[in-house]
């Protein structure tokens, strides 16, 4: 069962979990050593990705199994995923348990590169889910703007690192094109949320949302969600399992009506 919680060091990741882990240290991959030696402990193949050289030094620190994928373009999801399948699908036939991936996230220079940061990361928050491989996403909190490292840590069920506080709210995969919200989507993180349902709503015509664990949504929280919905044509979002008084102020905020494209169902 996936939980989304905070983790004091990486010894604490269980499978199918999706890390954002804040690091300060100049050489991340030495930082992980024992990251890599418990995938060897529990049969995981381990899978580091990184620019070309950064992780070249740190071969003969690591177990004989790992695999170091040197991608010219760590932009490049769709790259990045296809290699990790890849490895995973080989790790499947080769006998371990699972792959544990561990990948160095490095800035988009594009004006949209928030919003294609949270893209990359539901991509790779899907493949953990529904494979129950182990990803670690590495940021150097140095080369980021605070806001959109707080964007990122909102799509990672588990945190870790420096200055690792509790987002306010957290979204994770659930399924195909379903994502689950959890805690508080206010004023405060309704940039996030936004940015993180327009990021959903690209991939996929129709996003189910779960609203099991959210224990309030206030009125930036709706702005932001009828925003994403409505910033796409042909767009529209379920609603689940929100609990009565997000779905009474749903209501008296004049948002259930044909003209918005979300649908709150009990």
């Amino acid at each position: 069962m996936r939980s989304v919680r905070a983790l004091a060091t990486l010894d604490e990741v269980e499978l199918g979990d999706h890390v954002c882990w804040r690091v300060d240290p100049a050489d991340v991959f030495a930082s992980a050593r024992s990251y890599a030696a418990d995938g060897a402990l529990y049969g995981d193949k381990v899978v580091f990705i990184g620019s070309p050289g950064t992780a070249a030094v740190q071969r003969d620190r690591l177990p004989t199994t790992s695999v170091i994928l040197d991608l010219p373009d760590l932009a490049d999801t769709d790259v990045m995923l296809a290699a990790v399948r890849r490895e995973a699908s080989a790790a499947v036939r080769e006998g371990f348990r699972s792959v544990r991936v561990l990948a160095e996230q490095t800035p988009l220079a594009e004006p949209a590169g928030a919003e294609e940061l949270l893209a990359r990361e539901l991509k790779l928050e899907e493949f953990a889910s529904e494979s129950g491989a182990i990803v670690v996403c590495a940021f150097r909190a140095a080369q980021w703007e605070a806001s959109t490292l707080e964007q990122a840590a909102c799509v990672h069920p588990q945190e870790m690192g420096t200055r690792a506080a509790r987002p306010a709210f957290r979204m994770f995969s659930t399924g195909a094109d379903s994502w689950g919200v959890d805690g508080v989507v206010d004023w405060e993180g309704a940039d996030a949320f936004n940015a993180a349902l327009r990021a959903a709503t690209r991939r996929a015509p129709v996003v189910k949302l779960r609203f099991d664990a959210v224990e309030m949504i206030d009125a930036a929280g709706m702005h932001a969600l009828v925003d994403a919905a409505l910033h796409l044509p042909d767009r529209r979002v379920f609603v689940e399992g929100a609990n009565e008084i997000v779905r009474l102020c749903w209501d008296l905020a004049g948002y259930a009506t044909e003209s918005v494209p979300v649908v709150m169902v009990a």
